[in-house]
């Protein structure tokens, strides 16, 4: 009889834990189903296999992109300053980099009105770079700029896009047909030393001596993935990389710690104007050819959905709190240029011109108006000409009190 009731009771406790009966305890939330032969569903919900967009995008545009720290009208500008850096450094930014520069110069030229250089140093804790560094006669503190290249989708030269290298005849052939290209067969970092400015330009993680033979576009979803892996970002090292040449070049003894701008075409744009958000060493910078919202970029056939590139601009969870320009808005109120070009198809002129509104809310708010400057040159495509160099350049100098 003891046997018994002891089967009895298991029996009875395993009907009251099955599933059924656990089933029968909890209120019904569950449509009953159907049968039919008429049913529709989701047969398809990817647009392409190439730059390929979920077809329910507007819905995830509508929906899951609320920018809950967006700037907007009303906010005190320096709660939401300190708010919105805090936050913008949590998602950028992988981790910190301590160690020290310990530069050294290996090589250098006289280019008449400055001295160029090639100085090396440790732009991170892994890492040990040589970068160019152009610095003027005389005596100084000097104004000072970081020269942030684009990307191109040529990775056998970083820093010689912007300055030009010597004693390296491969990469300054490379870099010649670049500045022809882009550049109107200027060096722009070259041209504004002879402006009395310190220049340093460096390379990008995947760029120069940073890259390897036979990088190509296709290789930076291995390197993007590897690093997301890694607990990094392909991005968040670029930037942090930046941040860490930004105080390496405002700590040199030869420059005016209170005149360092930050300069960049493209990929160099979007990150300038990401360092002069993040960066206390930055105090202005120059854009050309990177400003929209996330939005207004994220339509059908925009380069923003290859993939590849997009990832040395990529962090997840962006869109959760921020827009492009609120980003870029953290930077008030530095001085800024922003330039796009009105035939840039990267950049649809409707949303550059709606970041541009965000941007001047905010420097208005920070009483900065007068600090920014936002142009659509109309005849432009993505490019950074002589007379938009030229333009830029003095503007940065009425900015630092240069006189030419």
């Amino acid at each position: 009889m003891r046997k018994l009731s002891t089967l009895a009771l298991a029996i009875g406790c395993f009907n009251f834990l099955s599933p059924l009966a656990l089933a029968n305890t909890q209120p019904s939330t569950t449509t009953p189903i159907t049968t039919t032969t008429k049913a529709t569903y989701d047969t398809q919900e990817i647009d392409s296999p190439d730059r390929s967009f979920p077809l329910f995008y507007k819905k995830l545009k509508a929906h899951h992109m609320p920018y809950t720290m967006a700037f907007h009208t009303g906010l005190n500008p320096v709660a939401w300053h300190n708010k919105a850096l805090a936050k913008a450094e949590e998602i950028i930014i992988p981790y910190q980099a301590n160690s020290p520069f310990d530069p050294v110069v290996i090589d250098r030229i006289d280019r008449g009105s400055y001295i160029a250089q090639k100085v090396v140093f440790n732009i991170d804790d892994e890492s040990r770079v040589m970068a160019l560094m152009l610095v003027p006669k005389g005596k100084g503190p000097f104004p000072a700029a970081l020269f942030l290249h684009d990307h191109g989708a040529r990775f056998d030269i970083g820093k010689e896009k912007f300055v030009e290298t010597w004693n390296d005849p491969k990469r300054l052939a490379s870099s010649k047909q670049w500045a022809h290209k882009y550049f109107t067969d200027r060096f722009p970092g070259d041209e504004l030393a002879k402006h009395g400015y310190v220049v340093l330009s460096i390379d990008a993680l995947g760029w120069g001596d940073r890259s390897v033979a036979g990088f190509k576009t296709d290789s930076q979803q291995a390197l993007a993935s590897n690093l997301y892996n890694l607990g990094s970002s392909f991005a968040g090292i670029i930037a942090l990389d930046d941040l860490r040449a930004a105080k390496f070049l405002a700590n040199q003894p030869y420059v005016d710690k209170t005149r360092v701008a930050s300069v960049g075409f493209s990929m160099g744009a979007f990150r300038s104007w990401q360092l002069a958000a993040l960066s206390p060493d930055i105090t202005a910078g120059i854009v050309d050819c990177w400003m929209g919202t996330m939005k207004g970029l994220m339509v059908p056939g925009n380069n923003q959905l290859k993939g590849q590139s997009a990832f040395t601009m990529l962090y997840p969870f962006m869109a959760r709190y921020f827009d492009y320009p609120d980003v870029a808005g953290i930077a008030a109120p530095k001085p800024m240029l922003f330039y796009n070009g009105g035939k840039d198809t990267l950049f649809p002129v409707s949303s550059v011109k709606e970041a541009y509104g965000k941007l001047h809310q905010i420097w208005d708010a920070n009483h900065a108006g007068d600090k920014l400057v936002t142009k659509v040159w109309p005849s432009k495509t993505h490019i950074f000409t002589k007379d938009m160099q030229d333009s830029a350049y003095a503007w940065l100098d009425k900015q630092f009190a240069v006189k030419q």
